[in-house]
């Protein structure tokens, strides 16, 4: 198949079309009687919380559709979704567990085997080098119960916080920002208030290419109500940007300084909304309370001019979107990485919250400040069990005393046996990560859990050495990177193959009911936690570790239900038995088996939380009876949120002589992650194939570059080699490169910036200072390449 981008995306289109219901699928997919059944689940890629049909016949997957009940996306599929069953039988699926040998190749072994090897490995090192030795590294692609397990199993068992997951990388910031600025993480409403907004604020967010059904949904709002308006904060013109009535360009890691003058403007134009912010909100500059009068007079050097001198912002464009925002009668905001995955990740969030909080555009239907989420089951995962090195289930600190001492009663622990000290944050983790013989490296072990550490790292050569040296275990369904480095390789069971629950960005849980037996030996992830808690003498800890997974997931799911049951996250009403009947899910907070979810919290009449004796009494809160709105989470017991007075500042690394241009990375439609699987659907493998430089016309002018010739693209840390792709609109000086591209010479993430936010501790990704040189004329460059051999070497 040779695809043009174009009639790809037109393809992929009349595919998310065809997967609604009651519009033209295949006849072979849509005739009841092509398949023996349909099986509800969730979709395995973005993040959006997709619902899905999965086509059985004869004990194989052999089709999928969109659920038409969900809320999520009304039976549309991308053509990911539509076509994710499809690497479920690639020849390349991992079958059998398998163990390095000392010639350096892989053995398949039983699976008694490989864990009791693990478990011996890791009783060893542990009594050796200590209880952290030993490190867990998960992904937002775990199921809720696998995921809630893992952190059981080695915040309760191991007595270890070397708890990190790969969401680290993409929304610690977005964590960070919603629990500074109201004391409780994840968003506030819903996808539904999409079509309920006047005015669109999308701000580092591709979300054509990155959460296309949702871009879906802001498309078909936008054409049957022309007057909404659509404004796009980003460097690049994506296609997003093509469909806004305003578009704010500016330099990476600039925009604070736009959002700055946004709030200048709001302030000085008196377009915010007084009463709103008296009642429910403080300004403050993180230490002390201040008046508007005061945060005017920090605002002071952030003028239009200025602004646009710094950002190369146009200042009317500026002004019109504070106004737009302001004015409209709902401002829906809409973020992604763009806005995360930078060294001031959390200010950037802090001020859009800002602008929100200012103008009263919060706590109504449309009005809603909404960070998006880029895996299948990040926030329903690692955020919400607490599966990082700082938390515990329910998003609270492990350093709070009451929330731990709650956590070692409901686990069953003796009181003290979690350790209040955080454990390493990702990139600290893997420097801290490496073999026996060198003192210098605290950990000595890690189990990988559905993630590619090894490709998806910023800075890469720097993180290589210490996977290879270590004791490494990994669990996934495709030979990857990461398994070029592993000890031990487990293969793990695909979602439709096991089960389970996945959250998404709107605090919605989705069951997917298992639909098929696993391929092989493979196994689900659940089990294999279950099995190295069995053999470490940890069976009490974690009993699930039948044979039945969906039994044993749903024993998982009480267990974590019970610990959040009187928190703002309470899922205690969102039991297995109901969340197989429903077909839409349900959104935390749900505290009763009668409760329907909750559309939007924090506003009394939707918010359950302000009749929940048992949260009020286990948190010390009270409500004042006279206020609709309460952040109730608030740290001062104000029930305010926070407006934080943030000054600009840049990024980590700002382009000069050596090297004069900005990379910014990203993804592209048609591939996802590491290309782990969707380099393994045919239909899509070889429609976007490999990575590209994308630059501006002028500077490839200057460069004596045409399209298609072959790009050196470098910065401090390491170099890559990519076709070049001539891209007008974007603003000159920045570059882009997708970073699905498993082939060394193009894995972008060698030349990234590992800096990390001082808060949140992400990296920032999105921005390096590289330099560019032509390397040779146009080349062949293979259609796809993907990590097929166990034994081949990283390289």
């Amino acid at each position: 198949m040779n695809l043009t981008r174009r009639n790809f995306i037109k393809a992929a289109m009349a595919t998310a079309a065809a997967a609604s219901v009651g519009v033209t699928l295949p006849k072979e997919v849509e005739a009841a009687e092509a398949v023996d059944k349909w099986v509800k689940g969730t979709c395995r890629f973005c993040g959006t919380g997709c619902g899905v049909y999965v086509g059985v016949k004869g004990g194989k997957a052999v089709a999928m559709k969109g659920n038409p009940d969900a809320k999520t996306n009304f039976g549309f599929l991308c053509v990911k979704g539509f076509l994710a069953y499809k690497c479920m039988y690639h020849p390349d699926r991992l079958k059998a567990p398998m163990i390095r040998q000392k010639d350096g190749k892989f053995k398949e072994v039983s699976w008694d085997t490989a864990l009791d090897y693990v478990t011996d490995k890791f009783k060893y090192l542990r009594q050796t080098y200590g209880k952290d030795a030993v490190a867990y590294y998960g992904s937002g692609q775990c199921t809720t119960e696998e995921t809630y397990t893992f952190n059981k199993l080695f915040k309760g068992g191991f007595r270890s916080n070397m708890v990190e997951g790969n969401p680290r990388l993409c929304m610690a910031s977005a964590v960070a920002g919603y629990i500074s600025t109201y004391g409780s993480d994840e968003p506030v409403g819903s996808y539904a208030d999409i079509e309920k907004s006047k005015c669109l604020f999308i701000t580092g967010s591709n979300t054509s290419e990155c959460h296309p059904v949702l871009f879906r949904r802001i498309m078909r709002h936008k054409l049957t109500n022309p007057d909404v308006k659509i404004i796009v904060c980003e460097p690049r013109k994506t296609s997003t940007t093509k469909i806004a009535d305003l578009w704010l360009p500016c330099d990476p890691g600039t925009d604070l300084a736009v959002f700055n003058a946004m709030i200048k403007y709001i302030l000085d134009n008196d377009l915010y909304d007084e009463k709103f912010v008296a009642q429910n909100a403080r300004i403050t500059n993180g230490k002390e309370v201040k008046t508007i009068a005061e945060y005017k007079e920090f605002l002071k050097d952030f003028t239009l001019e200025k602004v646009e001198k710094l950002t190369r912002c146009p200042a009317e464009n500026i002004k019109k979107a504070a106004e737009w925002f302001a004015n409209s009668p709902a401002t829906m905001s809409l973020w992604c990485m763009g806005l995360n995955q930078r060294v001031k990740g959390v200010w950037a969030n802090n001020l859009v919250h800002n602008l929100h909080l200012l103008t009263g555009q919060i706590c109504r239907p449309g009005a809603e400040p909404f960070s998006l989420t880029g895996q299948p089951n990040a926030c329903g995962g690692v955020r919400e069990t607490g599966a990082l090195s700082h938390l515990l289930p329910g998003t609270k600190p492990v350093a709070n005393d009451g929330w731990r001492a709650h956590v070692e009663k409901c686990w069953g622990v003796e009181p003290g046996t979690i350790d209040p000290k955080p454990g390493f944050h990702t990139m600290k983790m893997f420097d801290a990560l490496g073999g026996e013989a060198d003192a210098s490296k605290p950990i000595k072990a890690m189990l990988v859990s559905t993630t590619n550490p090894a490709q998806s790292l910023p800075n890469l050569h720097k993180y290589i050495k210490g996977m290879q040296d270590s004791f490494l275990v990994v669990l996934d369904i495709f030979p990857t990177r990461t398994t070029q480095l592993a000890d031990v390789i487990l293969p793990a069971a695909f979602i439709y193959e096991k089960g389970g629950i996945y959250g998404c960005s709107e605090r919605r849980s989705q069951l997917t009911e298992k639909a098929v037996e696993p391929v092989g030996q493979a196994k689900p992830d659940l089990w294999i936690a279950a099995q190295i808690a069995k053999r470490m003498g940890m069976e009490k800890l974690i009993p699930w570790n039948g044979n039945d997974s969906m039994k044993a997931n749903e024993m998982a799911w009480d267990d974590y239900r019970e610990i959040i049951k009187d928190t703002d996250h309470t899922l205690a009403g969102a039991t297995y038995s109901r969340l197989k009947k429903e077909k839409a899910g349900l959104q935390w907070p749900i505290p009763s088996l009668d409760h329907p979810g909750t559309e939007r919290r924090y506003v009394r009449g939707s918010d359950p939380m302000f009749n929940h004796e048992g949260f009020k009494a286990k948190f010390g809160i009270t409500f004042d009876p006279a206020r609709k709105i309460n952040f109730y989470n608030d740290a001062k017991k104000e029930g305010k949120a926070n407006i934080f007075m943030r000054p600009f500042a840049g990024a980590a690394e700002v382009p000069d002589a050596d090297y004069p241009f900005y990379l910014t990375t990203g993804r592209v439609i048609e591939q996802w992650h590491t290309g782990t699987m969707t380099m393994r659907i045919p239909e899509i493998a070889r429609a976007h194939s490999h990575a590209y430089l994308e630059i501006h016309p002028e500077d490839a002018k200057k460069a004596g570059i045409t399209s298609g010739d072959m790009v050196e693209v470098a910065s401090k840390r390491g170099k890559c080699v990519m076709p070049a792709h001539i891209v007008s609109g974007t603003l000159p000086g920045v570059l882009f490169v997708p970073w699905h591209d498993q082939a060394f010479v193009r894995m972008i993430n060698f030349v990234c910036n590992d800096a990390v936010d001082d808060t949140s501790f992400e990296p920032e990704f999105k921005i390096a200072a590289v330099k560019i040189k032509k390397v040779s004329g146009p080349k062949n460059v293979a259609e796809k390449f993907i990590i097929r051999d166990v034994n081949s070497k990283f390289s």
